[in-house]
């Protein structure tokens, strides 16, 4: 964090160096001391500040300058920074002067020339003033700043990812926050560029893509190497547990994420049945130790990338990304995920990220403060999110086809919902409409046959998944559902005597194309549990050395 600036202001050099020095040797350590040989350039250093958003603590100017005066400059400065304080050094002769300045422009004080000794005639004031100064001064947040409109859905896209990759940022609501719109005018946008994203450095992007943010936070975007071992195609539990045992065993690894780490289990506000967390943990906690694990142990991660083709040549594997770049490795494990399924209901595509979310959307549990919110499902995820969103909201509803959530949700989060007096199950109900002009408002419900409407901040689906693997189903064989086949599930399939036309039976994991495997949710047969990704993802990798060892 950048230390506030403390400006000395005189024509006089004699009288300039001794400002200087005396204000470095007490106030150093907090503070950086600029200076300045006249008003006009006192004046372009402060703007200077003002464009950089540094802090501005106090100005010690004289009064007699040629050209802008002590009292004008400092009046100026009032305008520029209006909480800093302002001093005025002057002699004797212009002691009226001051303290009509004082009155007038509303001084802080006035020193008289000369100073010394500055221990008795100089610090004491100066101690004064900053210390008035600090109980008022907020630092400025150090890290990327987002501005946006609170319904816009690119605001809430690039909230999730800023978030999902452990990013501090400050969100500034341009219609609710004056600092806001200071900073953007400050960035040279104006409201029709939003979102903008205002880097440590204070440069600025507008309507940015992840990509673009991707690469101002340093995140990789393109393969360092020509050849891979191993390509690993998401970064959820089963992937990363993929990237640490491929990396430690000595293969040259990369990982591909189309968006953040974690997959869905990365959006958990807590996970409570992990093995060897006794209190649990958050799931994007969870996602970044293996992230950082990999990395640590030479894994290599391209994020946010999307492979979009694989197609087999001379025996290697090629996959082709969004961007049209090409990679070509031995083996590919996929641990492509799932993704929510779909509310198909009156106004749910208008309203999709400004009110209505898919999944848990942490990044918007705040905003539902002292208010009411719906959640569709009743899995683990929707569990988790109800317990998280009931530390804000005022009331958490859960709806449910069905009579009860024992059948779907595991017996720790169904007692932990019923202890939690905010949170209310409704039974036999589903979502059949919702309403609002640019964000949502209500909700039209189906209560066991009876249609109501009620008021909504939000409404949070979580509806059952569908497996991320469509651009893949042409070239590996999937089942109806468009889960992936490996292993004895191939061999039983019809489609395995046309699709296998190896010398051997495929590996426990592996597709119907040697040398490709599949791990976690997007396989079909998994058990949705992030113990069991995990583990898929570990396994994976040893039928990969007995590929690799063909």
């Amino acid at each position: 964090m950048k230390k506030p600036v403390l400006l000395a202001v005189d024509d006089d050099p004699q009288v300039l160096n001794a400002i200087e020095r005396d204000l470095r040797q007490e106030f150093r350590r907090d503070y950086r001391v600029l200076r300045a040989a006249s008003g006009e350039e006192a004046l372009a250093t402060l703007q200077e500040l003002q464009q950089r958003d540094e802090p501005l603590a106090l100005v010690l100017a004289d009064q007699r300058m040629p050209g802008l005066q002590g009292v004008e400059l400092l009046e100026q400065t009032r305008q520029l920074f209006p909480d800093a304080k302002r001093v005025l050094l002057t002699a004797y002769a212009d002691t009226e002067a001051a303290i009509r300045a004082i009155n007038q422009a509303r001084l802080d004080y006035y020193l008289m020339k000369p100073w010394d000794p500055p221990q008795e005639l100089l610090y004491p004031t100066l101690h004064d003033l900053l210390t008035a100064w600090q109980v008022s001064y907020k630092p400025r947040f150090q890290g990327v700043r987002l501005i946006g409109f609170q319904w816009s859905p690119l605001s809430h896209e690039l909230k999730d990812f800023l978030a999902g990759y452990l990013v501090a940022y400050q969100w500034l609501d341009f219609e609710t926050n004056p600092d806001a719109q200071l900073l953007l005018v400050r960035s040279g946008y104006t409201a029709a560029d939003l979102p903008v994203v205002i880097f440590e450095d204070n440069t600025a992007l507008a309507n940015p893509t992840r990509t673009d943010i991707a690469g101002r936070l340093g995140l990789a975007q393109t393969a360092s190497q020509d050849l891979y071992d191993v390509v690993v195609i998401g970064a959820g539990p089963a992937g990363l547990a993929s990237a640490v045992y491929g990396a430690s065993e000595g293969l040259r690894t990369l990982v591909i994420e189309r968006q953040a780490p974690g997959g869905q289990a990365g959006t958990s506000s807590r996970i409570e049945n992990y093995l060897g967390f006794p209190t649990g943990l958050s799931g994007s906690e969870l996602a970044h130790r293996a992230w950082m694990q990999a990395i640590r142990l030479g894994a290599e991660i391209l994020a946010p990338q999307e492979v979009t083709e694989l197609y087999v040549q001379d025996g290697y594997k090629v996959l082709t990304l969004s961007n049209g770049s090409e990679i070509r490795t031995r083996a590919v494990v996929m641990t492509t995920g799932v993704s929510y399924r779909t509310l198909e209901v009156p106004g749910i595509h208008e309203l999709t990220g400004a009110g209505v979310y898919y999944g848990a959307a942490r990044t918007e549990a705040r905003t539902c403060e002292q208010q009411d919110v719906y959640i569709v499902g009743g899995g683990n995820s929707a569990g988790q999110a109800a317990m998280y969103l009931a530390t804000y909201a005022r009331r958490v509803f859960i709806l449910i086809r069905g009579e009860s959530l024992a059948a779907s949700m595991s017996a720790y989060l169904i007692e932990q919902l019923n202890q939690t007096p905010n949170v209310e199950i409704l039974p036999y109900s589903q979502v059949v409409g919702v309403r609002g002009q640019d964000h949502l408002e209500e909700v039209v419900l189906n209560n066991n046959g009876t249609e109501e409407i009620r008021p909504a901040r939000a409404l949070f689906i979580f509806i059952g998944a569908k497996p991320s693997t469509e651009w893949v189903c042409k070239t590996v064989v999937c089942d109806h559902k468009g889960y992936l086949l490996t292993g004895r599930d191939l061999v039983t399939d019809p489609r395995y005597a046309e699709a296998w036309k190896h010398n051997r039976e495929p590996y426990l994991l592996e597709t119907c194309v040697p040398g490709v495997f599949a791990a976690g949710d997007s396989r079909a047969g998994a058990m949705a549990r992030v113990a069991s990704a995990v583990g898929e993802g570990s396994m994976a990798i040893k039928f990969v050395h007995q590929y690799l060892d063909e």
